[in-house]
């Protein structure tokens, strides 16, 4: 992957890889809102450039967080799918919007609320598990059944 680290500390090596705005957005998406071609990065209300987005996912591929693939019924689009070390980001995501809805309401009172955020409020770690679930799933769904085909 080439990437400089600024020194040897876990915490600032994460923040080295993981720090940028993009990065976990990007993962979030995938994760949460079922994102996986170029084009639904590009539509998504966060509204990433596309030369920005072209970067990132390169970056997230050459970091071992995303692999490019192509289903084999549909060789014209490339999808992105999660790879284990990417939903392992899940808890921290998890932890972010935990910290945020408790955190900056006050500052920022149209953020997201209802049944979602009071599963994540009462139960973290429940939460975090059922999102990736839910992931798992769906790939064993969406691509088991263009690889029957």
């Amino acid at each position: 992957m080439g990437h400089d680290f600024r020194c040897d500390c876990p915490f600032t090596s994460a923040l080295d890889v993981l720090g940028d705005k993009w990065i976990l957005v990007i993962v979030k998406q995938m994760l949460v809102e079922g994102k996986e071609t170029f084009k639904d990065f590009t539509e998504s209300e966060e509204a990433i450039a596309t030369n920005i987005l072209s970067a990132k996912l390169k970056f997230l591929e050459e970091a071992g967080m995303v692999r490019k693939t192509q289903k084999p019924d549909n060789k014209k689009v490339n999808y992105y799918l999660l790879t284990e070390k990417g939903l392992a980001l899940t808890p921290i995501l998890v932890e972010l919007a935990a910290w945020s809805d408790k955190n900056l309401r006050e500052v920022h009172p149209s953020l997201t609320d209802g049944p979602s955020m009071e599963f994540l409020r009462n139960d973290k770690s429940a939460f975090a598990q059922e999102i990736e679930a839910k992931y798992r799933q769906k790939l064993a769904a969406n691509w088991s059944k263009s690889s029957m085909g």
